[in-house]
């Protein structure tokens, strides 16, 4: 059983998620945006096995040097993004000056790859290359719940006007990747409330 904690972070309210299995004391952290200092409360006690991200824009990664700092934890990355955490103008922060400041930190220890399956929290985390938003994104599907960014949101998809975005790309993502997944599959974006599968694949005005 997959426990799913929810921290709305930093001033574009980013979606971040603690994960736990059945060890509470050991967990896994999706996507730590800015302004972290809820989910650092929350981790103090707890043995963080990984921050995973879904790409690298400014608001899902702007609190990753805080908690790696405070947790000595690795970070997964897909490669395509590998440079935009030490990249101001790549992860955006320095487009956004009136958000935040200019925001850089460590590369990634570790990249990520379609397929790939990670051991994490007594939990397997496989790995599925979802493009458009940006062109590292990637979504994470851990039993019947998928962690998809800012891929597909409740009723939206992710925006492709930044740097790199692809609206063919992002719609290819959503119809043959995410809606090959069962109706009852819960979906946790980036952004809003949570969804699933089955509901995005009806009601989802911007995927048909």
């Amino acid at each position: 059983m997959l426990n799913v904690q929810t921290f709305c972070l930093g001033p574009l309210q980013t979606n971040a998620y603690l994960l736990t299995g059945e060890d509470p004391g050991r967990a896994v952290i999706i996507d730590p945006g800015m302004n972290p200092g809820a989910l650092m409360k929350k981790i103090q006690p707890l043995e963080i096995e990984a921050i995973l991200l879904t790409h690298a824009h400014f608001d899902h990664m702007g609190g990753v040097d805080e908690i790696r700092k405070l947790k000595n934890c690795p970070v997964y990355l897909h490669d395509l993004e590998a440079e935009w955490l030490e990249n101001p103008k790549m992860n955006g922060s320095l487009n956004w000056p009136q958000v935040t400041q200019p925001l850089a930190t460590a590369p990634a220890e570790f990249s990520l790859d379609e397929g790939q399956k990670l051991e994490l929290i007594g939990h397997t985390f496989t790995v599925y290359h979802t493009p458009g938003h940006s062109p590292g994104s990637v979504s994470f599907l851990c039993g019947d719940d998928l962690f998809s960014g800012d891929v597909l949101f409740k009723l939206g998809v992710g925006r492709t006007d930044l740097y790199g975005g692809r609206e063919r790309d992002l719609l290819d993502s959503i119809q043959n990747k995410l809606f090959n997944f069962k109706d009852e599959v819960k979906v946790y974006p980036g952004h809003g409330p949570k969804t699933t599968i089955g509901y995005e694949r009806v009601h989802n005005p911007y995927v048909s």
